[in-house]
């Protein structure tokens, strides 16, 4: 077989890669619709709190929820820009298109600042508090992570749970922008989260963090020193939804059944021999207890 006809055989075996494939791995919609629950969260307990009625907040919550993954997803994309020399060493960032070159590097910066812009735009129609908390969370993903801490520091993980935790205040802040405590529980209760939940991520893809010379806690400390580090961060979980009981005792039962779960589960990986295994089960654990956590405190206000 000819060159030619190898590579229009190769071009058939594989499937291209769509535009709108392309441009979702850009922005993470992964992380723009996670971020999203969290967001309409915070706004709805916001809503409900203030007494205030729904349908009639409905140009506050457009202008929240529109605004809010315009700036993840602008933010996601100059990360990924950013990573651009890194993404392929790792397997599950190697076809990025950053990586691949299907979308240039001027285009995604344009599409980064662009979504950013209309992102914080909106949000600042609702008010002038939800939009400073917004600009906070640009900073501390793109600046204070991706550009400064990711590559340095082992506490990159930490540093970066800043700006995961503030989308639930940016909802709660567009309706209400006093930052009750009730507020910052929801902020705290993401930033907890988040060191777990990535740390085991990082076990299960250790290798490529090492070869990408990212100095994640496992590539640094090993897996002993990281498994103690996600149980404590669990841990700290566990008194949290004793200072949520304006959502109802019911509520603060079921998220701390969750929590006691989620730390049960990580003792119990001191005696698994299969570190890669305990971490999976860590993460999937983790991505099952933010969807199912953030949807309980919506229904319990309901109920």
């Amino acid at each position: 077989m000819d060159n030619s006809r190898l590579a229009s055989a190769v071009e058939e075996a594989i499937p291209p890669a769509t535009a709108w494939k392309d441009f979702l791995s850009l922005i993470k919609i992964g992380i723009v619709n996670s971020n999203l629950i969290t967001t309409f969260t915070g706004l709805w307990i916001a809503i409900i709190m203030t007494e205030k009625h729904f349908l009639q907040s409905l140009d506050i919550v457009f202008l929240t929820l529109l605004g809010t993954s315009l700036i993840i997803a602008g933010s996601c994309a100059l990360n990924n820009y950013i990573d651009r020399d890194i993404d392929p060493i790792m397997e599950r960032t190697k076809d990025r298109p950053t990586v691949t070159g299907r979308i240039s590097g001027g285009k995604v910066l344009a599409i980064g600042f662009i979504f950013i812009a209309a992102g914080l735009f909106m949000v600042f129609m609702t008010n002038m508090t939800a939009g400073l908390i917004s600009i906070v969370g640009v900073f501390s993903y793109v600046v204070l992570y991706s550009m400064w801490s990711k590559r340095r520091y082992v506490s990159n993980t930490v540093i970066g749970s800043i700006s995961g935790a503030v989308p639930p205040l940016i909802g709660w802040a567009a309706v209400d922008p006093s930052l009750p405590a009730m507020a910052w529980m929801l902020f705290l209760l993401m930033f907890i989260w988040q060191p777990p939940h990535f740390y085991a991520l990082a076990m299960r893809r250790v290798e490529e963090y090492r070869a990408a010379n990212i100095p994640m806690l496992p590539v640094v400390k090993g897996f002993a020193a990281t498994k103690r580090s996600i149980i404590m961060w669990v841990a700290l979980l566990l008194p949290l939804p004793f200072f949520m009981s304006s959502l109802g005792t019911p509520f603060v039962i079921f998220a701390t059944i969750l929590n006691v779960g989620w730390l049960i589960l990580g003792i119990a990986g001191y005696k698994m021999k299969n570190n890669i295994k305990w971490a999976t089960f860590m993460f999937v654990y983790s991505l099952n207890y933010l969807t199912i956590l953030f949807t309980a405190m919506v229904i319990f206000t309901v109920i």
